[in-house]
C-alpha cells in the first residue's frame, strides 16, 4: 500500500483574504485623470429619482406618511427611495409617481434633466 501523507491544515482566518476598508471599496475603480479631478461624481439613477420625488413631494407640502400611504409602501420604504439608498422597481416608481399627481414619463423626464445637470441642482417641477 502507498503512503499517506499529512498537509497541516492552516486556520481560515489564515487562508481568507482580508477585503479592503469600505472606504477603499468604493474608491477603486479606473484611474482618474488630472481633468477628472475638479469634477464631482456623476450621480447615480436612484439617487436622481430620490431627489425629484422628494422635490415633488415638498413642492406639495405633503408628509411621508401621506405619499406612502397613497403608493401602498412603508414611509420607511419612501424615505430611503427618496434618499437614493433604494432602488425602486418601475411599479414601484409609477405608483409614488401617481400618488404625487404625476405620470411616470413626466417623473423620468425631470429625473434626465437632472441627471444632465449633474444631480445638484433643483428641478422646476411645474408640469
Amino acid at each position: 500500500m502507498g503512503e499517506i501523507l499529512y498537509f497541516p491544515l492552516q486556520p481560515a482566518t489564515a487562508r481568507r483574504r482580508e477585503a479592503p476598508p469600505r472606504e477603499q471599496r468604493r474608491a477603486a475603480g479606473p484611474p482618474r485623470t488630472p481633468e477628472d479631478a475638479g469634477r464631482s461624481r456623476e450621480p447615480l439613477l436612484r439617487e436622481a429619482y430620490g431627489e425629484v420625488l422628494r422635490d415633488l413631494r415638498l413642492d406639495r407640502g405633503e408628509r411621508l406618511t401621506d405619499v406612502a400611504g397613497r403608493a401602498a409602501i412603508s414611509p420607511q420604504y419612501l424615505s430611503e427611495i427618496e434618499r437614493g439608498r433604494k432602488d425602486a422597481s418601475s411599479e414601484i416608481l409609477a405608483a409614488i409617481a401617481r400618488s404625487l399627481g404625476v405620470t411616470v414619463r413626466t417623473l423620468s423626464s425631470h429625473v434626465a434633466a437632472r441627471m444632465a445637470r449633474g444631480g445638484t441642482s433643483r428641478v422646476d417641477l411645474a408640469a
